[in-house]
């Protein structure tokens, strides 16, 4: 990538740390890289050009800052609807009345660029550090390998805190098993790296001075093989769990999501349960209602 094209980024950084491996950073360190519309396009554009990018074999996805992300931005500080010139599926209707726009808005800006990022046909490495929330946890779940410092930990914290059954791309079970995703979704509880890599959910725990240099050096090792070899392998892998019916789970989840978020829209008048939130969050979120914000309520 040039530097003309970098310069076309505003929210993150495009790196090329060694041959045949990019590097994507989120860079809204001061929002604790919590991911707006701008930066969820900027993202896709970042792996559509290392993924059409001959000498790329292999894609880091990292984060600047003290903490990988806090999830989908709450501020309202962004346009909440995506541009159509932005937009990358077909379902269309962006702003439709009734439940037609918010679906359309969670269809291609959650679920599909998410689903999207999975499949990404070269090998892509999660490296994280500090805390994982919610949209954060479904950026890490993107990535076929996930390296984390030791002072990395997630949460998906929606069925806690916002009203909603976990986030839009509900790989779960899939990541930790059955009895372990009902329990972390049932408490909404912090899940450290260390019993991350117990579940199966990260490949690595180092310590966060080393994290870096270990991803790197792991992508390296990767980028060695053949560019084509490896992305058959993942195809394959992915297609594995596909036909185990992950997709159809995810699909079926969506839908309930949805079914979260009218249920709160009746209840409360948000997309989300504020009563749970902390106050002063939903003092802004109220405070934001009465000037007419840009939304009609942040999602998880």
């Amino acid at each position: 990538m040039s530097p003309h094209d970098q310069a076309a980024f505003t929210q993150l950084l495009y790196q090329r740390p060694a041959p045949r491996v990019a590097r994507i950073v989120l860079n809204r360190p001061e929002r604790r890289n919590a991911q707006g519309t701008t930066l969820l396009y900027e993202l896709d554009r970042a792996f559509r050009t290392a993924s059409h990018d001959d000498e790329v074999h292999v894609v880091i996805l990292a984060a600047a800052g003290e903490h990988f992300s806090a999830g989908h931005d709450l501020s309202g500080s962004e346009p909440w609807m995506p541009d159509v010139a932005q937009t990358l599926g077909l379902w269309g209707q962006l702003g439709g009345p009734g439940w037609e726009g918010q679906y359309a808005r969670e269809k291609e800006v959650y679920l599909e660029l998410t689903e999207r990022w999975r499949n990404a046909p070269k090998p892509t490495i999660a490296e994280v550090q500090g805390s994982v929330i919610a949209g954060g946890v479904m950026l890490v779940w993107a990535c076929d390998l996930i390296i984390c410092a030791d002072d990395a930990r997630f949460r998906d914290n929606t069925a806690g805190d916002m009203g909603v059954p976990g986030v839009e791309f509900f790989q779960h079970p899939f990541e930790m098993g059955v009895r372990k995703a009902k329990e972390w979704l049932f408490t909404s509880d912090w899940l450290t790296a260390a019993e991350a890599e117990r579940r199966g959910m990260v490949n690595h725990v180092v310590a966060r001075a080393d994290l870096p240099a270990f991803t790197l050096d792991l992508a390296e090792r990767i980028a060695e093989k053949n560019r084509f070899t490896l992305k058959l392998v993942k195809e394959q892998i992915n297609h594995a769990q596909d036909v185990m019916g992950r997709k159809l789970a995810m699909d079926y989840a969506f839908a309930l999501h949805q079914i979260g978020h009218l249920q709160n829209m009746l209840v409360h008048n948000y997309l989300i349960d504020v009563t749970r939130l902390p106050p002063a969050l939903r003092a802004r979120l109220e405070a934001q209602k009465a000037v007419g914000g840009s939304a009609p309520g942040p999602t998880a």
